[in-house]
């Protein structure tokens, strides 16, 4: 739940300048509720830097998961303004990221792989509901556009009789210039739950 989140980064938020903020992290502000506006996964999240809270603007619902809700606030703090480089890296090629994403950080793939198995067209199905875009990689593969400056992949190659399935996460080379590898932990376990549906 998003009542989890460090109020020091609503507090930080709040003091920025919207106009600064917005350029940044490619969001709105809306003056009247003092919120800024931004699209996650094609979703608009209401972000309230006064009143500490997250909710989703569709039903204006605030039961967010908290690494999600982590990973909202903190891209609005961070963003940069560059463009995407179009380079896919895993997460061992992020800086410090062997060591990092191993134990209680590894990515949860083995949520997609449990899920899927040998059943690739049902990890595309999902993926086509999620607004993902195909790419020409691995058995499938698709692209989303999780924030504005946060696009990233999903890989997934079929399990048989001789190999279990396997399933990875690409993300922008630029990723490092707006997120730490805590927060783009935060990003890959909600990436791992939804397509898994757990």
């Amino acid at each position: 739940m998003t009542n989890l989140i460090d109020i020091s980064y609503f507090s930080e938020l709040a003091g920025k300048k919207p106009e600064d903020l917005c350029r940044l992290a490619l969001c709105d502000y809306d003056t009247k509720k003092k919120s800024y506006i931004l699209s996650v996964w094609g979703e608009d999240y209401g972000i309230y830097p006064h009143d500490h809270k997250i909710i989703r603007l569709r039903d204006r619902k605030s039961d967010i998961n908290t690494l999600f809700g982590l990973f909202i606030i903190y891209y609005l703090l961070r963003a940069k303004e560059i463009k995407v480089s179009k380079e896919w890296i895993s997460e061992k090629d992020i800086p410090g990221g062997a060591t990092f994403f191993r134990g209680p950080h590894k990515i949860p793939t083995q949520l997609i792989e449990r899920r899927y198995g040998k059943d690739i067209q049902g990890f595309k199905e999902i993926c086509k509901q999620l607004s993902g875009i195909r790419l020409d990689m691995a058995d499938a593969a698709y692209f989303f556009q999780i924030m504005p400056r946060i696009p990233v992949a999903v890989q997934f190659w079929n399990g048989d009789d001789e190999f279990p399935p396997e399933s990875k996460i690409l993300f922008d080379k630029t990723i490092t210039e707006h997120l730490t590898p805590d927060i783009i932990f935060c990003l890959a376990v909600e990436i791992c739950q939804r397509i898994s549906g757990e």
